[in-house]
């Protein structure tokens, strides 16, 4: 017996098997062939395989970065990456986060199927990491590891549904439909650039797309171009600060700083491509034996999912948009440098996908002004928000990255908190926001039924003309 457990907890403990076994379940209750259910299967465990040896080139590339920084301006510098920290975080947690991110998915599937939040959350890598920012903080503050995939689960199942409801509104301005949604973990501050957008009342005819961008630039339109230079921009320049001298004796092994400093950069650009890459491999076999299971299970479902989805839309609203969060998030960094303690630098990735979609998102609703602006909030806020979750990390928050997106921030500062108070007030939150779920999307039902009935009644009541006889 003893020997059975130790076999199952060695399973259960790898989070690659887990995404196979994940697959595997997908697909055999498709009844999908032999051929095709062991293809995926082994993809999907291949696939994640890929995605943690990226996070671990990122991670390389990020530490030495951390040590320099602090050296060049004797402060604490945390460049927010999800990929980076995650993968520090699945060498402790990774069982739990992996059990999180599966009934998590569970949960969402059946929020959907018995509410009006119609979501089904697609963005199968960045609901991962939210599993992993969910059992770190628990892990970190005293749960059991069935405790924290219980509550995590139901968290993570709420957080992904109510999620893409906020973006909604907007994404229907973005669309001109209703049958898809924007599921990633960016959501709060894509929602805040709508909102903002709203209230600076600009005009939605005076679109980005009217502008023309010189074809030069047209390289910025390339994620990992714009990572490698960027973060070569970033390295050389904090290199220079911290001394030539710093860099050779301590952390380049002798190697010229300026070539250290742009391989530095590249690899963390590599890293990025090599979990992207991973990601897709993953989601290439998950994310449809998933779908096919709620499309069954889910009637009127609509798929939530990533933020690329809305870059056709408007490209130069993707462009402006990255370029004005990034501002933003260098504005945040001199505030906190001025103030002193914890500096927050932009994080390359989260700027780029986040302010390109909130770009989009605020020229739809306020056009050239609203995606400045709308962008400019998403960019304070990724660069504020982070600063709540890093005391609530453990030793991961420690660590010279943390996680980037909105959502994490205001998820993990909730949960976070929660779990600082105790056990009891977790369990407060999160049943709390279940009911509160439930009841809301009772509540609309209600109505909504009642404005139908009030209208047939209505309809039922209005006097028919009688036509009278010729005498």
């Amino acid at each position: 017996m003893n020997g059975f457990l130790n076999t199952l907890v060695d399973i259960f403990r790898e989070p690659s098997v887990i995404i196979g076994l994940i697959a595997l379940l997908g697909l055999v209750l498709q009844r999908k062939s032999a051929s095709d259910t062991l293809k995926g299967t082994i993809k999907a465990f291949v696939g994640f395989l890929v995605l943690a040896a990226g996070a671990g080139v990122v991670s390389g590339a990020l530490t030495p970065f951390g040590d320099m920084f602090q050296h060049a301006f004797d402060v604490q510098g945390v460049v927010p990456n999800n990929e980076a920290i995650v993968g520090t975080v699945l060498t402790d947690f990774g069982t739990q986060a992996a059990l999180i991110f599966f009934f998590g998915m569970v949960v969402n599937v059946l929020l959907a199927r018995f509410t009006r939040l119609k979501y089904i959350y697609m963005s199968g890598h960045v609901a991962l990491y939210l599993a992993a920012m969910t059992a770190v903080i628990l892990m970190a503050n005293g749960f059991e590891s069935w405790e924290a995939v219980l509550w995590g689960s139901l968290a993570q199942g709420i957080v992904t549904t109510v999620s893409p409801a906020l973006v909604q509104p907007f994404m229907r301005k973005v669309t001109k439909q209703e049958n898809v949604a924007l599921g990633h973990t960016g959501n709060v501050g894509i929602a805040t650039s709508g909102w903002v957008a709203k209230l600076t009342k600009g005009d939605a005819a005076k679109s980005t797309e009217d502008l023309k961008i010189p074809s030069g630039l047209g390289f910025l339109r390339d994620t990992t171009v714009v990572i490698a230079l960027s973060m070569g921009v970033i390295y050389l320049l904090v290199t220079l600060i911290a001394g030539p001298g710093y860099v050779e004796s301590e952390l380049s092994g002798g190697q010229w700083f300026v070539i250290w400093a742009i391989m530095q950069a590249g690899m963390f650009a590599a890293g990025v491509t090599i979990i992207l890459a991973g990601v897709r491999v993953v989601l290439a076999e998950i994310i449809p034996a998933f779908k096919g299971i709620s499309q069954k299970l889910v009637p009127n479902a609509k798929p939530a999912l990533d933020v690329p989805i809305v870059f056709t839309f408007a490209p130069n609203a993707v462009l402006i948009g990255f370029l004005a969060s990034f501002a933003a998030g260098l504005i945040g960094m001199g505030v906190l440098a001025a103030v002193g303690g914890t500096i927050i630098i932009p994080g390359i990735v989260a700027h780029f996908m986040t302010g390109g979609a909130s770009g989009v998102i605020g020229n739809a609703v306020g056009g050239r002004r609203g995606a400045v602006l709308g962008s400019i909030a998403n960019g304070l806020l990724i660069t504020f928000l982070p600063l709540l979750i890093l005391p609530r990390l453990g030793d991961v928050g420690l660590a010279n990255s943390t996680f980037s997106d909105a959502d994490f921030g205001v998820a993990g500062f909730l949960v976070g908190n929660a779990a600082n108070w105790g056990h009891v007030a977790v369990i407060v939150l999160v049943l709390g926001s279940l009911v509160g779920v439930l009841v809301g999307s009772a509540l609309v039902d209600r109505r909504e039924k009642r404005n139908n009935q009030s209208e047939d009644a209505g309809n039922d009541a209005a006097p028919e003309q009688e036509t009278q006889p010729v005498s």
